[in-house]
């Protein structure tokens, strides 16, 4: 039955940025397919270990700063004693900084570079070698975004890093496929999230994208957990490399 491919029984996926919006909403869809989720944040994540649990899911939560890829390799061994392997990583932590690219600041630039790109790439290489090591194979799933393709107003240091994800998704797939490793990504289009909250709350900025959004709405994180179940799952053993726009038709404009 083409539906058991996307079932997840049995896996452990490490999320992050799980604590609310699109990491949240990835988790619950991932642990609803059958997954064990460990999340990753620089907060406790009581409302998604909660809800999980609720449902019969397993939830190992790890508070970590991922500014710095300090944290990778210690997430890794205590997912591993946790639940004896990994087997899906989304790569979902993120930040953003909103400046005249004429103003823009070093640090700025440097702290959504480190989060948005050296830690997804760091993370995923620890990943890969733990999924090398297990001759499992595995999934990693990263984060772009619509500014992986589009240029973006007043965001520089985000647009670079989302342009980054999906460089870098394409080159470890590359690379990894002969190890069965999958790595792919989601571009989530313009998500009601606390990133966003600063355009929906400029009434001007938020009918300027809503009037180019062809489903005429906000996305939700409950949007993207097809893709990243789908991701996740050998149903999508041969997708590698590919950055998956959810959009809602943004870029078909």
């Amino acid at each position: 039955m083409i539906l058991d491919k996307f079932k997840l029984d049995g896996k452990v996926a490490i999320v992050t940025g799980a604590s609310t919006g699109l990491g949240q909403g990835m988790a619950f869809a991932l642990a609803e397919a059958g997954a064990s989720i460990v999340g990753v944040d620089y907060v406790e994540m009581p409302e998604t270990q909660k809800k999980i649990e609720e449902k019969g899911g397993k939830f190992l939560g790890i508070v970590a700063d991922l500014l710095s890829t300090d944290p990778i390799d210690d997430i890794i061994k205590k997912t591993v004693e946790a639940f004896g392997k990994v087997d899906i990583l989304v790569n979902n932590a993120g930040i953003i900084r909103r400046c005249d690219a004429i103003d823009f600041s070093v640090k700025d630039w440097d702290d959504v570079m480190n989060i948005n790109v050296k830690t997804v790439f760091f993370f995923s290489q620890a990943a890969a070698r733990q999924f090398i090591k297990q001759g499992t194979g595995g999934k990693i799933i990263n984060v772009a975004s619509m500014l992986s393709f589009q240029g973006g107003i007043r965001v520089p240091s985000y647009t670079a890093s989302k342009s980054g994800v999906m460089g870098i998704t394409r080159a470890m797939a590359n690379e990894w496929a002969k190890h069965n490793i999958n790595v792919n990504a989601i571009a989530p289009g313009y998500m009601a999230t606390n990133n966003t909250a600063p355009l929906r709350a400029d009434e001007k900025r938020s009918k300027e994208i809503l009037d180019r959004i062809p489903a005429g709405r906000w996305g939700t994180p409950e949007d993207l957990g097809g893709a990243a179940v789908f991701l996740a799952s050998s149903a999508s053993d041969y997708v590698n490399g590919y950055t998956i726009a959810v959009d809602g038709g943004w870029l078909a404009r």
